[in-house]
């Protein structure tokens, strides 16, 4: 399924620790707002790619849960829904806007803050290269959380 619009960005999400709790093999207690926070990312136009370490049965466990809970991934474990692996071809690397993940730097912040960064005060996105501060050189001036809300802020 593709709900994305022309304001609309390509986002991986990691599924242990980040849609669900860490209990791989097994799949963890849902994250507190996690279905809720991709159901309106999706609803703004986003396309979600879930992006994860999981495999083979793992994953279509993962995918057949998010879908139970109203979530259709645009592609699974790539960048879009028909590219084929080739190790001699094609990167690992994803072709995406943003990634999702409880190993960032500084750690998972939470579903409510992640919607919040890309839509403060749910507005519309506002990638950072729309933005004409966006070469201000936030690094030295503000914490993590403080640069991640400045480069998402809504102009």
């Amino acid at each position: 399924m593709d709900f994305m619009n022309a304001n609309g960005k390509t986002i991986a999400v990691d599924f242990d620790g980040t849609i669900v709790e860490h209990r791989f093999p097994e799949i963890g207690k849902e994250m507190l707002f996690a279905f809720e926070t991709l159901k309106r990312l999706q609803q703004k136009g986003h396309r979600l790619i879930l992006w994860t370490f999981r495999s083979g049965e793992r994953l279509d466990e993962a995918v057949a849960y998010c879908k139970e809970r109203g979530i259709t991934f645009y592609a699974v474990n790539k960048s879009y829904p028909d590219e084929q692996f080739d190790i001699n071809q094609v990167s690992r690397k994803l072709d995406c806007d943003i990634f999702i993940d409880d190993r960032n730097v500084g750690g998972f912040i939470g579903w409510g803050e992640v919607y919040q960064a890309l839509h403060p005060d749910d507005r519309s996105f506002d990638h950072q290269y729309k933005n004409p501060d966006a070469h201000f050189n936030y690094s030295h001036h503000m914490s993590f959380i403080g640069r991640l809300k400045y480069l998402f802020q809504a102009k």
